[in-house]
C-alpha cells in the first residue's frame, strides 16, 4: 500500500505472515493425506495469531523453543518454508535433512531451536538455552511455546521453578486451545489454571485473546521489554482455538460442532483483514497476499515431490556413536 504508516505496514506483515502459515498448513495436511509425506501433521490453523502476534517482537538473534504443532512458530521466526516442506515430504534439502519430519522442524540459523513431539519437552529446552545466553552475556533472549496440556507434566513446574529462580530471559507462551489432545483441558486440570500455576512459581502472568493478533502482539511486545530490561521470565497466557482436529487425520467428533463455527467466525486473519480494510487497505490487495501465500505453499509442496530423496550415506550423519562397537566405517 502505497503511503501506509509504519503501522500499517507492520500489520500488513503479519497478514502475511499468517496467510503464509495458514497456506504451509493446508498444503501439508493435503500432502499428509494423499500419502505425499509419511508421518502425521498436527495442524495450528486458527492459531496462526499467537505465533505471528509473538515472532513480530522478537529479533533473529532470539531463541524460541516450539511443539508437535510447530509449523507456525518456525515460519513467523523466519524458517525457510520450502526447506520445511521438504522436510515433510523427506526429502533432500531439508531443513533436518529430510530425517525430522513434522514434529522435528529446526532452523538454528534464525533461532528456531525446534520443534519436539513431547508434550512439554521444550520448556527445559528453553530454560538451559536462556541459561547459556545468561551465561554468555548476550542480549537475546528465548520465547517457549507449549499447549495447556503442557502444564500437567513435570517440565512444567521444572521449568517455571528454574526460570524464576535465575531469572532467566524467557517468555512463556501457552497456546491455550482448550484441549489436550482429544481431551478437553477443563475436565483434566484441577485450579485456576495456566496462569495461576504461573504465577505459583514467581513469574507473572498476562492473560490475552489469542484469536486477535494485534492483542497478542502489544502483549507481547511489553513483556518482550520487561524481559530484555532484566525483569526475568514472563508468561502469555494466550487464548485461541485450533479448527482441526488433533492431527489431519482426525475429524475432531469430541466436540460440538456450532462451537467449531464460533471459532471460525473469530477468525485471527479475518479479524486483521477487517482492522487493515478499516485503516484503508484495499481488499484486493490484502487478496492478493492471501492469494500469493497460497500459491507460494503449493509451488513449494510440488517442488518437494520433485526433489530427490536423500542419499543413503546421510543416515548416520549427525548421529553420536557413544561406545563399542562402534558402526564400520
Amino acid at each position: 500500500m502505497a503511503g501506509a504508516s509504519n503501522e500499517t505496514a507492520r500489520r500488513i506483515a503479519m497478514l502475511r505472515d499468517m496467510a503464509r502459515i495458514r497456506a504451509f498448513e493446508r498444503e501439508a495436511v493435503a500432502a499428509m493425506r494423499a500419502g505425499e509425506a509419511p508421518g502425521v501433521v498436527h495442524p495450528s490453523i486458527g492459531q496462526e495469531g499467537v505465533a505471528v502476534g509473538v515472532c513480530a517482537n522478537l529479533r533473529r538473534a532470539d531463541r524460541i523453543t516450539s511443539t508437535h504443532r510447530g509449523h507456525g512458530h518456525a515460519i513467523a521466526k523466519g524458517a525457510d518454508a520450502g526447506a520445511m516442506m521438504l522436510e515433510l515430504h523427506g526429502r533432500a534439502g531439508g531443513c533436518c535433512g529430510g530425517k525430522g519430519g513434522s514434529m522435528h522442524i529446526a532452523d538454528f540459523t534464525v533461532g528456531m531451536l525446534g520443534a519436539n513431539g513431547v508434550v512439554g519437552a521444550g520448556i527445559p529446552i528453553a530454560c538451559g538455552a536462556a541459561q547459556a545466553i545468561r551465561l554468555k552475556q548476550e542480549e537475546a533472549i528465548v520465547a517457549c511455546f507449549f499447549g495447556d496440556g503442557a502444564v500437567n507434566r513435570g517440565p512444567f513446574l521444572e521449568g517455571m521453578n528454574w526460570a524464576a529462580l535465575y531469572r532467566l530471559p524467557v517468555l512463556f507462551v501457552c497456546e491455550d486451545n482448550g484441549f489436550a489432545a482429544f481431551t478437553r483441558n477443563s475436565a483434566v486440570t484441577a485450579g485456576g489454571g495456566p496462569a495461576v500455576r504461573a504465577e505459583a512459581c514467581g513469574v507473572p502472568a498476562t492473560v490475552v485473546d489469542g484469536e486477535d493478533v494485534l492483542a497478542v502482539d502489544g502483549a507481547a511486545a511489553d513483556l518482550v521489554a520487561r524481559i530484555r530490561a532484566g525483569g526475568g521470565p514472563q508468561f502469555l497466557h494466550a487464548k485461541c482455538y485450533r479448527w482441526e482436529g488433533h492431527t489431519g487425520t482426525d475429524a475432531a467428533a469430541y466436540r460440538p460442532a456450532e462451537e467449531a463455527a464460533a471459532a471460525r467466525d473469530r477468525d485471527c486473519i479475518g479479524r486483521l483483514r477487517a482492522a487493515l480494510e478499516a485503516a484503508g487497505v484495499a481488499a484486493t490487495e490484502i487478496a492478493a497476499i492471501e492469494a500469493d501465500a497460497e500459491a507460494e505453499m503449493a509451488s513449494h509442496r510440488a517442488a518437494a515431490m520433485a526433489a530427490a530423496w536423500p542419499d543413503l550415506g546421510a543416515a548416520f550423519s549427525d548421529v553420536q556413536d557413544s561406545g563399542a562397537p562402534a558402526w564400520p566405517a
